[in-house]
C-alpha cells in the first residue's frame, strides 16, 4: 500500500555505499521511517495500525497496515502501540507483524544498520518488547542500536548533521502518550523525565469535549475526529474559526462552527507543559546538575514530537517558558517535528556505518 512518503535534502548516506542506514520511530499512533534510495532520502509516515482479514478465495490470512489498515477496517483495526510501547506478548507480536509488513513493502535491504529512538519511559518489559520487535525484523543485519527519542529528534533540530551529539542541551517531546524531557552532555542522559499528565492525546480528548461545549451539546466528535480538527486547524499563530458538516440521527444534516474548541485546550496544553518542564524537570536537573543547567538554559532547547508541529508552539512555549523562568530561553525545532525523531535517528545510522 501507498503511504506518506517525501525526500529530505539532509544527505544522510553511509560512505559504505552497500549498507543502508535506517532510522526508525515506532509511535503510537504514526511510525516513521527514513532511509536513502536511489540516491534520495525516502521518507516513509503511517498509521501505527494492523488490519487482518480472510482471503476469500484462498482463505490465507491478509494483513493491512497503516491507513488502508485504519479506513477498511475501522472496526477491527488495532494500534498496538497506544501506550507507546508494546507492553504484552500480544501487542509484542502484532507490533512485529505491522513492522515487518511495513519494511517489506518498502523493500529495505537486510544489509542495513538500523537506529531506532525509544521514548522516555520507566517500562522495562516494554522497552525488552520494542527491542525484540526491531531486531528480529528483516532488517538490521549488519547492526541495530537505540537512542532515546529526544536525542535522535533533536538532532535534526539542531544543525545539518550530527552537532547534537556534542553539545550540552535540553530536549522537550512533546509526544500523543507522554511530554519527556532530557539533558544530554555529549549524548550522555542527564535527569530523564517523563510524564503521561500533558499529553497530545489528552489534548484530543479535551477538544472533543470543548466542542461538544461549543455547540451546546448538538456535536459529538469522536477521538479521531478531534486529532484531525487539532492536526489541521490549530495554529497559535493565525487560527480561524472553522465550519463542520454532521448528519443528524433522524436524517438531514447540522452546520456547525468551532471558534474556541481547538485553541482553548492546546493554550492549555502549553501552559502545562510549561509548568511541568520549569518546576518538575529544570528545578529538578538544577540540584543535581547545577553547570550542565547553566550551560544548557544558555543555549536552544530543542522542542521535538507530533504536538511540536502546532505552528506557533515553538514561540509560545519559549515566551511561556522565558516568563516562568524569569530569563530569557531561545526554543528551536526541526522544520518537521514528526519527523524529526526518524531523521536524527538515520543520521545516526549513517554515522555507525561509516564505521563497520
Amino acid at each position: 500500500m501507498a503511504d506518506d512518503t517525501e525526500d529530505d535534502a539532509f544527505d544522510g548516506t553511509s560512505e559504505a555505499s552497500e549498507i543502508t542506514p535506517v532510522g526508525v520511530k515506532l509511535g503510537s499512533t504514526r511510525t516513521v521511517l527514513q532511509y536513502p534510495k536511489n540516491g534520495e532520502m525516502e521518507t516513509v509516515r503511517t498509521l501505527t495500525c494492523l488490519a487482518t482479514y480472510e482471503d476469500a478465495i484462498t482463505g490465507e490470512e491478509k494483513v493491512l497496515y497503516g491507513e488502508q489498515a485504519a479506513q477498511e477496517f475501522p472496526d477491527t483495526v488495532e494500534f498496538m502501540l497506544r501506550s507507546g510501547l508494546p507492553e504484552d506478548d500480544d501487542r509484542a507480536e502484532l507490533a512485529a507483524k505491522f513492522f515487518r509488513e511495513l519494511v517489506r513493502a518498502q523493500d529495505i535491504p537486510e544489509d542495513s544498520v538500523v537506529v531506532y529512538a525509544i521514548p522516555t519511559i520507566d517500562n522495562d518489559e516494554g522497552l525488552e518488547n520494542l527491542t525484540e520487535v526491531i531486531e528480529n525484523s528483516p532488517i538490521g543485519k549488519q547492526q541495530v542500536r537505540s537512542f532515546p527519542e529526544s536525542l535522535c529528534g533533536a538532532v535534526p533540530a539542531m544543525g545539518d548533521g550530527l552537532e547534537a551529539i556534542d553539545e550540552v542541551f535540553v530536549a522537550v517531546n512533546m509526544g500523543s502518550t507522554n511530554l519527556e524531557a532530557c539533558a544530554y552532555r555529549h549524548a550522555e542522559q542527564l535527569e530523564p523525565f517523563s510524564t503521561g499528565a500533558v499529553t497530545g492525546g489528552e489534548v484530543d480528548r479535551r477538544i472533543a469535549n470543548a466542542v461538544e461545549e461549543e455547540t451546546q451539546g448538538r456535536v459529538n466528535i469522536d477521538l479521531t475526529t478531534a486529532r484531525e480538527y487539532k492536526e489541521e486547524h490549530g495554529d497559535f499563530n493565525n487560527f480561524e474559526p472553522f465550519t463542520d458538516v454532521i448528519q443528524q440521527p433522524g436524517g438531514g444534516s447540522h452546520e456547525f462552527t468551532i471558534e474556541r474548541g481547538v485553541m482553548d485546550p492546546l493554550d492549555e496544553y502549553v501552559d502545562e507543559a510549561v509548568d511541568e518542564i520549569a518546576n518538575n524537570f529544570l528545578s529538578e536537573l538544577a540540584n543535581t546538575h547545577m553547570k550542565p543547567y547553566q550551560i544548557a538554559l544558555g543555549k536552544p532547547i530543542a522542542l521535538t514530537g507530533g504536538m511540536a508541529c502546532i505552528p506557533g508552539i515553538e514561540e509560545v512555549f519559549e515566551e511561556r517558558l522565558s516568563a516562568e523562568l524569569d530569563r530569557d530561553i531561545t526554543v528551536v525545532s526541526a522544520e518537521r517535528p514528526d519527523l524529526a525523531a526518524a531523521q536524527g535517528a538515520q543520521r545516526i545510522a549513517a554515522k555507525l556505518a561509516d564505521n563497520l
